[in-house]
């Protein structure tokens, strides 16, 4: 595929620097970029692995400014007062005309919301404990707090519609959104390095979750997600926005799942939840079909 092209990415430092303004106009589109690990730095050394823009190939040629950074979550990404260059770039009187806004977000939500220890008020927490769903194994669903799930999608719902009206407050209400769901993984004890991590498998280890059922409980709660950003979308759209919101389909993609007793990298996974450069790889196709269809 040799007309495609790598994706040129920048800071958003470099918009406007001592050099001058940044020449757009060498490339056939711009994009705007606020995310996660998955769009930014997922391993320590950072070149242990790449992130999903590094490895997207669209037709055309595409620059994007990038304001993702790891760990960052759905609820800060339209933050004034910790996303000022984010939202200066999106809305305002210095914003750009984007041709699309690229988006990695819940994930980190849905980990932290997980990571609530068993303590905490059931509505405070994604997860039940093994007196609250009656025994040490039982089927997927129970291992979830009822009260706590609707807690996170109440929450989720505003954050996102919260960074939405950002984005249709000003001159890119017009502008396509694209998001992504997450890959199915196996939680392992596994980390970034220097202390970053591993985040789902001491979850499950302090609700008490049998071993045995740790990937199908990942695997569930990634669905979960999913299943959430789509209906919120849905919702948006019925709304009567005008601007499409698209979602690159990470899940249908056929990665290979660390092994469970993995001490480093397995399979198709450097960390317990991100890819090596070959998931990345993997996981960026769908992103760029979608992008060569709407770019």
């Amino acid at each position: 595929m040799s007309n495609t092209h790598p994706m040129e990415l920048i800071s958003p430092y470099d918009v406007v620097s001592n050099q001058g303004l940044y020449p757009f106009d060498l490339f056939e589109r711009k994009c705007l970029a606020q995310g996660d690990s998955w769009f930014s730095i997922g391993a320590l050394p950072p070149n242990t692995t790449t992130n999903l823009l590094r490895e997207m190939r669209p037709m055309r040629s595409v620059v994007t400014v990038n304001c993702a950074r790891p760990g960052k979550v759905l609820s800060h990404m339209a933050d004034t007062s910790t996303e000022p260059m984010f939202l200066r770039l999106l809305t305002g009187p210095s914003s750009w005309q984007w041709d699309a806004i690229l988006l990695s977000g819940f994930g980190n939500d849905a980990i932290d919301a997980a990571g609530v220890a068993p303590t905490a008020a059931p509505a405070l927490r994604l997860l039940a404990t093994e007196a609250e769903r009656g025994g040490p194994q039982v089927p997927v669903d129970d291992y979830f707090s009822p009260t706590g799930w609707q807690t996170f999608e109440t929450h989720m719902g505003a954050v996102f519609n919260q960074l939405l009206d950002q984005r249709d407050s000003g001159i890119n209400r017009d502008t396509p959104l694209v998001l992504h769901n997450y890959h199915a993984l196996q939680p392992t004890m596994v980390g970034a390095g220097l202390g970053f991590g591993p985040w789902v498998e001491p979850s499950l280890r302090a609700f008490e979750v049998p071993a045995g059922d740790h990937a199908t409980l990942a695997a569930a709660l990634i669905a979960r997600v999913d299943g959430l950003m789509r209906r919120l979308i849905a919702a948006r759209l019925a709304a009567g926005t005008g601007a499409p919101i698209l979602v690159a389909d990470t899940c249908s993609v056929a990665l290979d799942l660390a092994a469970s007793d993995a001490t480093g990298p397995s399979g198709d996974f450097v960390n317990e939840i991100h890819p090596t450069v070959t998931g990345y790889a993997k996981l960026a196709q769908p992103w760029s079909a979608l992008l060569d269809q709407l770019l």
